[in-house]
């Protein structure tokens, strides 16, 4: 498709007590990204990546460059572009990862590093929500969220900790578990990266509620999986029965797939992926993409299709052809985790069907990428289109120091935009002001 090549107009900023509203940047078009970092993210900003545009591998020295959290500054929020609002729905939560809306409009939020899963309900005038709840504790982790059957009237509430999917019996409206977790499936565990591989495990059912999907991350940054016991049923997607049954891996190759979701308008599974390290600044790009079932994504051996891995030189000849290059291609190390597809109505009529994704930021960039909340833009036969738009941004300093890190997204029951914040401990409702 032909990509447009504009300018974006002026940005004007205005920041009144707790609300920002940023001035519209219409989606203007940037020309084809190669290199992004924070300093070139502007809400409604379009960036396309392209496979002619990844650099060899090595081609800058890889850095440890961790993230310097601080305090929100007093002039700091949250930016959007025109049209839109940043309120605070909540703060003083410990760990804040994935979200979930429930049928009835109750938010889920998977307080990891504490072990529990709390909730909130309602929202007040000033935009935060009216009360709060701890629906469970005592988890190993916990992570993705979902409710079975799909519909109005769920009963039971599914949860991944890092070793284990567990279900609870749920009724609309509970905001404490009415027993102990039922074990469903045994997952690979894993503890942090440093030391332990990925943790986070995702959930997401098909349509029709037949099948469960789970997400589950490397062990490793990118040791050869061959006769490795520690890689087992890592790096990719399972699926599997309701009760737990019947699995099989659905899709392979997939290093980390924080975030996971089913398109409801084609009954694809979708994937937020982060990618490997230690190649430079540049390489491996995240992505956002369908994910193919039976599909294979390249890790540990190739990567963005069939580019060999250095560090595996010569191995797997015979899959470089069948590596599938991912839909939307993001800066590398920008630790893409949850996503969702927005199917409120509040926002304007060109968003509904769109992904939005929470860029985490990255550790390991000698200039900072990610620390935002991005927008993939999808037509209307439920295809990416091969760019994004930066849409919530502004959670680094201009000296570098970051004060939020976005997680989790969800759709609120009326429409706005949920971000969970792990560095601030908060949750942010981002609202269409109809202007």
């Amino acid at each position: 498709m032909t990509h447009r090549r504009w300018q974006p107009k002026v940005k004007r900023v205005a920041i009144v007590g707790l609300v920002a509203t940023v001035s519209f940047i219409a989606c203007r078009a940037r020309a084809i990204d190669h290199t992004v970092d924070f300093t070139s993210e502007a809400p409604g900003t379009s960036h396309r990546r392209t496979l002619e545009g990844l650099p060899p591998p090595d081609a800058t020295r890889s850095v440890d460059n961790g993230a310097r959290i601080i305090e929100r500054p007093r002039d700091a929020w949250p930016r959007v572009p025109e049209g839109f609002r940043v309120r605070q729905y909540a703060e003083g939560i410990a760990n804040p990862r994935a979200l979930r809306t429930a049928p009835n409009g109750d938010v889920f939020v998977a307080d990891s590093k504490t072990g529990a899963l709390r909730v909130l309900r309602g929202l007040g005038a000033d935009g935060r929500a009216l009360r709060r709840a701890t629906f469970a504790s005592d988890l190993d982790r916990p992570f993705g969220v979902a409710f079975y059957p799909p519909g109005p009237a769920p009963k039971w509430l599914y949860v991944a900790e890092t070793g284990a999917v567990v279900r609870f019996a749920y009724t609309s409206g509970d905001l404490v578990a009415r027993g102990a977790p039922e074990p469903i499936a045994t997952l690979p565990g894993g503890g942090r990266l440093r030391g332990g591989g990925h943790w986070t495990r995702d959930l997401a059912f098909s349509r029709d509620g037949a099948k469960l999907y789970a997400s589950v991350g490397s062990r490793s940054n990118v040791d050869d999986t061959d006769h490795n016991p520690a890689e087992h049923d890592r790096a990719d997607i399972l699926e599997m029965t309701p009760a737990g049954k019947n699995v099989r891996i659905y899709a392979s190759g997939i290093r980390n797939a924080v975030g996971i979701a089913v398109s409801p308008r084609t009954g694809e599974v979708w994937a937020s992926v982060n990618e490997r390290d230690e190649l430079g600044d540049d390489l491996v790009p995240d992505y956002v993409t369908h994910v193919v079932d039976g599909g294979f994504y390249g890790w540990p051996w190739f990567y963005t299709g069939g580019h060999q891995d250095p560090r595996h030189a010569g191995k797997h000849p015979e899959l470089r052809d069948k590596v599938i290059v991912p839909d939307v291609l993001l800066p590398a190390h920008s630790a893409s985790l949850e996503l969702v597809f927005y199917d409120g109505a509040q926002f304007p009529a060109a968003y509904r069907g769109d992904v939005f994704a929470a860029e985490h930021g990255s550790w390991n960039r000698s200039v900072r990428s990610g620390y935002e909340v991005i927008r993939v833009p999808v037509d209307a036969q439920g295809r990416a289109r091969g760019t994004y738009e930066d849409f919530v941004t502004g959670f680094v300093t201009p000296s570098g120091d970051v004060w939020g890190r976005p997680v989790g997204v969800a759709v609120a029951s009326d429409g706005a935009l949920l971000v969970s914040d792990d560095a601030g401990g908060c949750v942010w409702r981002v609202e269409a002001t109809g202007r």
